[in-house]
């Protein structure tokens, strides 16, 4: 699939050494097509790194898609250049006025904080709000999916008694939902995380479902109004070495941290990981794109904001 991005974006390079295919702005407007546009909120620390894992994804489908990536402007990052982020990343006032197909919000390293502690909850808080009625779907991952689930809903997160940090074995609750067509009956997602939502608490609200979850990690995947919102605890984007990454880092800090589960052959840092998500990280993401955006939004993205608190239909004709 063509992925438009910005001229200059570091993972254009990344990308195309991988034999993805990304298109460049002025090369994308000279096709007679209407691109899906999808917004990412980038709340990881080192974002090119997560730059590179989403648009890795986003790439495996037929369809067109043209990104931005958004920036709060209550938080600068303390990780990425701020040359990178004036160059490629926009501010909340230069987007709240558009719509857009779809919208992901990414994890973020904040989750022992409570919600209002965040320095930029009240601007996170107004994306959420904003996406309602701006975003045909929302694709929330990690802190975000729990972020979102209490700012919509009140659910509470809790502390867990050891970080959930691994590659883990998931389960599906209801096969004929479109997100998992495709996919097996078992599937692993990466998960790094020190707090989680349960299960009692979704329960008691009608607009919420939960497609997915895991006997060791818990509840992966649960989804609002059909498909208008989808709330992910795990990484299925992370690419093959970031939970390393991520192990490596917090042991040089000289924190006292467990290896991840499931994860390096024979559990032994010194080998390399095991890849037991990617293809199913793949279908995640082709199907969100297929069924809950191409499928179900507007030719007119004008129109988008029509759909209000309308909800998908939860099953979606092939």
């Amino acid at each position: 699939m063509p992925v438009t991005l910005p001229d200059n974006l570091p993972a254009i390079e990344i990308l195309k050494k991988e034999n993805i295919f990304v298109m460049s702005q002025l090369r994308a407007k000279e096709q007679d097509i209407r691109p899906l546009k999808v917004l990412i909120l980038n709340l990881m620390p080192i974002k090119i790194a997560a730059e590179t894992d989403l648009v890795r994804l986003l790439s495996n489908t037929p369809l067109q898609i043209e990104i931005d990536f958004l920036r709060l402007s209550t938080h600068q990052s303390k990780n990425t250049p701020i040359e990178h982020m004036d160059a490629f990343y926009k501010e909340f006032d230069e987007v709240k006025s558009s719509n857009y197909d779809g919208l992901i919000v990414t994890g973020a390293p904040v989750e022992m904080m409570e919600y209002e502690e965040v320095s930029y909850w009240n601007e996170v808080s107004s994306v959420f709000d904003w996406a309602k009625h701006h975003v045909t779907s929302t694709f929330y991952i990690c802190w975000a999916a729990q972020a979102a689930l209490y700012r919509f809903y009140g659910i509470p997160k809790y502390p867990m008694h050891e970080k959930m940090f691994g590659v883990f074995k998931h389960t599906i609750n209801d096969r004929s939902f479109p997100l998992f067509r495709g996919f097996d009956d078992e599937f692993y997602a990466p998960h790094s995380r020190h707090t989680e939502v349960r299960r009692e608490d979704i329960e008691k609200h009608k607009d919420l479902k939960i497609l997915s979850e895991s006997d060791e990690a818990g509840i992966y995947i649960v989804v609002g109004r059909g498909g208008r919102e989808f709330y992910v605890t795990g990484h299925s984007e992370y690419s093959l070495y970031t939970l390393h990454n991520e192990y490596s880092r917090d042991k040089d800090k000289g924190m006292d941290i467990d290896i991840p589960k499931h994860y390096y052959r024979q559990d032994d840092p010194g080998q390399k990981p095991i890849s037991r998500w990617t293809g199913h990280g793949n279908l995640l993401f082709n199907n969100w794109m297929n069924y809950y955006l191409y499928q179900e939004t507007p030719y007119d993205v004008d129109q988008i904001e029509k759909l209000g608190n309308i909800s998908l239909p939860s099953e979606t004709a092939l």
